[in-house]
């Protein structure tokens, strides 16, 4: 991992954050922020713009990980977490939120590197699949779409399928657009043709 990142540590207890920062600090990381509490949290990230978010919460309760988790769902930044303890509905939160490490009792400075790493390609594998997904899914809704064209063109003209095709290709290609974009419109007006 490259030591170049910006790291924002959050923990109410400065001895604690300083195992931290100073676990970072070892690792060659230089740029290290340390803010004391979890309360407007987002803001503070948006404000500070780190590459990745440290969290550090002896005891976490409700309210404490709500902004957390608040903050991992709407800043996309790798977020490593590190509890004293944790019960189920916890783990369950934090990993629903996307937090990309959770460590129960391992707060060690030789370890933070580690953790850090970890959490950071984790973040990254899970963004990467979540794109991966959103793109099939777009692929399966612009061919449910064709599939839709073909079959307003196949009724209107009396055309085949290959022909219903054929034809919106060489639309496609006549108006340098994608075919989905052209069925997309050939939908949007059989629809309004046909209300």
């Amino acid at each position: 991992m490259s030591a170049t990142l910006s790291i924002l540590v959050v923990d109410e207890n400065r001895a604690r954050a300083a195992i931290i920062e100073d676990g970072l600090r070892e690792a060659g990381h230089v740029s290290v922020e340390v803010v004391t509490s979890v309360e407007g949290l987002v803001r503070r990230i948006e404000v500070l713009n780190p590459d990745v978010v440290v969290v550090d919460l002896e005891n976490p309760n409700r309210d404490q990980l709500e902004h957390v988790f608040q903050a991992s769902r709407s800043v996309q930044r790798p977020i490593a977490m590190f509890v004293d303890r944790s019960d189920a509905g916890s783990l369950e939160a934090a990993i629903e939120a996307g937090v990309s490490a959770y460590v129960v009792d391992g707060l060690k400075k030789e370890r933070v590197k580690a953790i850090l790493d970890m959490a950071i390609l984790r973040f990254n594998a899970f963004r990467r699949l979540t794109a991966e997904l959103e793109e099939a899914r777009s692929e399966l809704a612009d061919r449910k779409t064709i599939e839709r064209a073909k079959g307003i063109l196949m009724a209107t003209r009396q055309i085949t399928e290959d022909a219903a095709y054929a034809l919106l290709r060489q639309t496609a290609m006549n108006e340098k657009r994608k075919i989905a974009d052209i069925a997309r419109s050939l939908v949007t007006a059989a629809q309004l043709l046909s209300k």
